[in-house]
C-alpha cells in the first residue's frame, strides 16, 4: 500500500498494523459495539429527549501512525465516559463514533464522509498527518457542515471558518526552542528533512527564526519518507562541524539516521540532536543512548508530572496508564493532549452554547477555555481557530525526559489573525 505525501510516495505495507493484533490489544473495544471493518460506536448509556450529542473520532488506528491513533481513541473513550458519568453535557450523553483512517488519505475522506452524511455526527475530532488534515478538512466542513477540530502539532496555516487547531504550532514551538538551542548547542545548524509539507513548512520558519537569532542554516536537504541510507548526509553533518541537527525527518527513515550519527561521534564531539516533535513515543525507536542531550520543544511530557511541575498533568498520566497501560502512550508528539483539550474545550463550548447548532458551538469554542489539562490550562485565541498552551523544552536523559525550560505564561499562537 503505498501513500501520498506531498511530492513523496511511502510504502507503509511493512508498518501496518494486522488487524488480528490490534484487536487483540486494544483495551478501548470492551465498551465500544463493532459496526463493521474498521467502524466502532461507543453508545450512549441512557436516552434524552434531544438525542446524544455525537462525537466523531477519525484517527490512524492501524497503519504506521497507529502508535497515535490508538491513543486518541482511548482519551476520546476515557473522557466520554467521565463527562456521561458527570451527567453529559447540557444533561445530553456522549456517544462516540470511531472510524480507522488506517494512515491512508483516501480511506480518511470515505470514513469523514460517513460520519457526516449517514452517522451526523455534530462534531469531527481526528486526522494525524498534515496531508490528512487537506485531505478531509473540506469533506467535514465544505460538503458535511460539520464542525472539525485538528488535534495535532503540525506546521500552521489552517485558518479555514469551521476548523480549530488544539495542538501546537511552530510560533509556540520554534521561537523559544531556536535561541535555546543556540545557546546550549552553538549557532551551525542542519536541516535534515523528510519530503512533504510539515517539514517543508516548519522548517522555512526555523530558517528565519534562526537567521534572526544569529545563527546560520549550513544546509538543508529533503529525502523520500522510505529513505534509509543517509551516510552521505551524515558525512556532511561531521565535515561541516554542525552544532545542531535540527531533524524533521520520520520513521521509517528516523531510526537509521540517529543510529548513524552516534555511530559518526556527532554527540560525543559536543553536538546537539533536535526535534520538535520527539516524546515519550519515540524513545522507544532506538537504544538511549543513542539519542541522549535530545531536545524538544512540546506542549505536554510524562515529565511535567513526574518532575511536579503541574499535579494535574500528573493525574491524566496516572489515570490513563491506569485505563490503558502503556501499550500506546498518552503524548503531546502522537497528540494525546491535544486531542484531550479538544473534548475538554468543546465541552465548554457546547455547555455554553446551548446546543449543537454549529454555528453556536464554533461562536463558543472561538473563546473557550480550560482550567486544567495536560501541561497545564489551555484556551483558543479569539478570531484565531488556534489554542494558547504552556510549551515545555525537555531534554532525554538515560531515556526519559527532564524538563529544562518552560514558556513563561500560556504560549501564543501567532496564526490566521
Amino acid at each position: 500500500m503505498s501513500k501520498k505525501l506531498g511530492n513523496t510516495d511511502v510504502d507503509v505495507t511493512q508498518s501496518s498494523v494486522s488487524r488480528r493484533r490490534f484487536l487483540q490489544s486494544t483495551a478501548w473495544m470492551s465498551s465500544a459495539v463493532a459496526l463493521g471493518a474498521g467502524s466502532w460506536l461507543i453508545p450512549a448509556r441512557w436516552s434524552h429527549a434531544a438525542g446524544p450529542i455525537k462525537l466523531g473520532i477519525a484517527t490512524d488506528i492501524t497503519g504506521m501512525m497507529g502508535y497515535a491513533g490508538n491513543s486518541h481513541v482511548h482519551v476520546a473513550n476515557w473522557l466520554a465516559e467521565e463527562i456521561n458519568a458527570g451527567g453529559g453535557i447540557n444533561g445530553r450523553p456522549l456517544e462516540v463514533h470511531i472510524e480507522d483512517t488506517a494512515t491512508n488519505d483516501q480511506t480518511a475522506v470515505a470514513v469523514v464522509r460517513k460520519l457526516t452524511q449517514k452517522e451526523n455526527v455534530d462534531v469531527i475530532i481526528g486526522g494525524i498527518m498534515s496531508s490528512t488534515r487537506n485531505a478531509i478538512k473540506d469533506v467535514i466542513i465544505e460538503r458535511g457542515k460539520t464542525l472539525y477540530v485538528y488535534p495535532e502539532v503540525y506546521e500552521g496555516g489552517a485558518c479555514q471558518p469551521y476548523l480549530y487547531c488544539t495542538g501546537p504550532v511552530p510560533s509556540q514551538q520554534i521561537d523559544p526552542f531556536i535561541p535555546w538551542l543556540i545557546e546550549n548547542g552553538g549557532p551551525r545548524f542542519a536541516f535534515p528533512a523528510a519530503n512533504y509539507s510539515w517539514p517543508q513548512i516548519t522548517n522555512k520558519y526555523a530558517r528565519n527564526v534562526v537567521e534572526q537569532s544569529g545563527g546560520e542554516v549550513v544546509f538543508e536537504e529533503y529525502y523520500p519518507l522510505d529513505q534509509m541510507d543517509y551516510g552521505s548526509t551524515i558525512n556532511t553533518i561531521m565535515k561541516e562541524n554542525i552544532d545542531v541537527v535540527f531533524i524533521t525527518l520520520i520513521p521509517p527513515g528516523l531510526p537509521g539516521f540517529i543510529t548513524g550519527l552516534h555511530e559518526a561521534g556527532f554527540t560525543k564531539r559536543g553536538g546537539r540532536l533536535a526535534c520538535v516533535y520527539y516524546d515519550e513515543n519515540m524513545t522507544q525507536v532506538n537504544p538511549a543512548e543513542e539519542f541522549e542531550g535530545m531536545a524538544s520543544c512540546l506542549d505536554y511530557y510524562r515529565a511535567i508530572g513526574e518532575q511536579g511541575w503541574d499535579a494535574e498533568s500528573a493525574r491524566i498520566m496516572n489515570e490513563y496508564e491506569k485505563r490503558f497501560g502503556s501499550d500506546h502512550l498518552f503524548s503531546a508528539g502522537a497528540g494525546s493532549s491535544g486531542m484531550y483539550r479538544a473534548i475538554k474545550l468543546l465541552e465548554v463550548a457546547i455547555t455554553e452554547a446551548g446546543s449543537v447548532d454549529r454555528d453556536d458551538v464554533a461562536a463558543a469554542l472561538d473563546h473557550a477555555s480550560i482550567d486544567k489539562g495536560p501541561g497545564g490550562p489551555a484556551k483558543m485565541v479569539p478570531g484565531t481557530n488556534h489554542c494558547a498552551m504552556n510549551m515545555y523544552i525537555a531534554v532525554a536523559k538515560n531515556g526519559s525526559y527532564e524538563i529544562a525550560a518552560k514558556s513563561d505564561g500560556l504560549a501564543t499562537p501567532r496564526e490566521c489573525a
